[in-house]
């Protein structure tokens, strides 16, 4: 990116991006639970949303995560073997059949198989403890900083727990992986085995929310008799994505609803998109060219705060050409109260080739001259 240097352009924008935004108290049945944005990064509504708690399934968004990833570099054939079979629920794979590692993460995000959690651990990991060290160093990248994994499917350990809040940051991050967002959107999927190869079984999807929560977009169960109901899921409403997470909750989709319905009543989300500027451009075929913005501010606000932010555009007074198409050429801050709160990178539009300069007699016979 060119050195930012002499000209600062500012334009005062009906916009506000809060930090933090509150809904009011929503009664649940949760021990714990949290309602987060994930535009700003802040927290609507929680109870006990760091308090050390039992998972249960609601694990296997990082086994199916870890998985999914490995699948994407590799998506290998795995046989199931004795040393993966696994208590509980299960995708009913049979020792001997064989598969790929991406429909192991079907079975677990699907069905919440504990057997597809154990072979996926043992295939990537090389063993359960080896998958364990892999999902703890994860959850540490992703600031999970109250949880510690040792079983990849979620059966109770008294060293396997999180919090709430932890939750919501994995299913944040999940979110971000394609594949993740594609698999836990989906309300039933098949898989079709390699051994045996005439084996096509559909998986429907313990998430009732697809169903019946307006704007789900995916989550994970949970259920063990330590751990109580346990519910992680995200919804998508006007360009705003929330993430809602109940621990040890008997009415766990009711409160999902609700929780929902308030956090989203008090959240809008500023539309940015459209900036166009022209640049003047030195040396090049044309004098101008046309700069964009790279993408939309990511700003959710609180309803009824429209006028408190400015949007202040970094620019050079001009640009050299050549210049290519998406070739960063400034930014736009987005600040509250001196903060700021995004920064979207301004790209040129379009590509300026550099001006064909003709050379005169006497240049050509000097460099003639001094050819060698």
């Amino acid at each position: 990116m060119r050195k930012l240097l002499s000209v600062m352009l500012v334009f005062a924008l009906a916009l506000v991006f809060p930090t933090a935004v509150s809904a009011e108290e929503t009664e649940t049945g949760a021990r714990a639970y949290v309602l987060y944005c994930v535009e700003n990064h802040s927290i609507i509504l929680s109870k006990n949303e760091t308090e050390r708690m039992r998972p249960a399934s609601t694990t296997k968004l990082m086994t199916t995560l870890l998985t999914l990833e490995e699948a994407a570099k590799n998506d290998r054939i795995i046989t199931f073997t004795q040393e993966m079979t696994a208590e509980g629920s299960s995708m009913y794979l049979e020792v001997g059949e064989q598969l790929r590692l991406s429909d192991l993460a079907t079975g677990m995000m699907m069905c919440s198989g504990n057997d597809a959690a154990n072979a996926a651990a043992i295939s990537v990991g090389g063993s359960a403890e080896g998958f364990a060290r892999l999902m703890n160093a994860r959850a540490k990248q992703l600031g999970m900083a109250h949880t510690h994994f040792v079983t990849p499917s979620g059966l109770d350990d008294d060293e396997h727990y999180t919090t709430a809040y932890d939750l919501a940051l994995l299913m944040a991050g999940g979110l971000r992986n394609r594949a993740f967002a594609d698999l836990t959107f989906q309300k039933s999927k098949s898989v079709r085995f390699v051994k045996p190869a005439d084996k096509l079984v559909t998986y429907n999807n313990h998430n009732r929310l697809l169903s019946l929560c307006e704007g789900c977009i995916g989550g994970k169960t949970g259920y063990t008799d330590a751990a109580g109901r346990c519910l992680v899921s995200a919804a998508r409403r006007d360009g705003i994505t929330l993430i809602c997470v109940t621990l040890d909750d008997r009415d766990d989709w009711n409160d999902h609803i609700a929780l929902y319905d308030s956090g989203f009543s008090v959240l809008e989300r500023v539309q940015s998109g459209g900036t166009r500027l022209n640049l003047a451009c030195v040396g090049g075929e044309r004098q101008t060219l046309t700069v964009k913005a790279a993408r939309d501010a990511c700003a959710v606000v609180a309803k009824g705060k429209a006028e408190d932010v400015s949007q202040t555009v970094y620019l050079d007074p001009f640009a050299y050409a050549p210049v290519c198409t998406g070739d960063v050429l400034g930014r736009i801050d987005y600040a509250l109260d001196g903060k700021v709160l995004d920064s979207v990178k301004l790209v040129a539009a379009e590509d300026v080739a550099a001006k064909k300069t003709t050379k005169s007699f006497i240049q050509k016979i000097k460099e003639f001259l001094t050819y060698g």
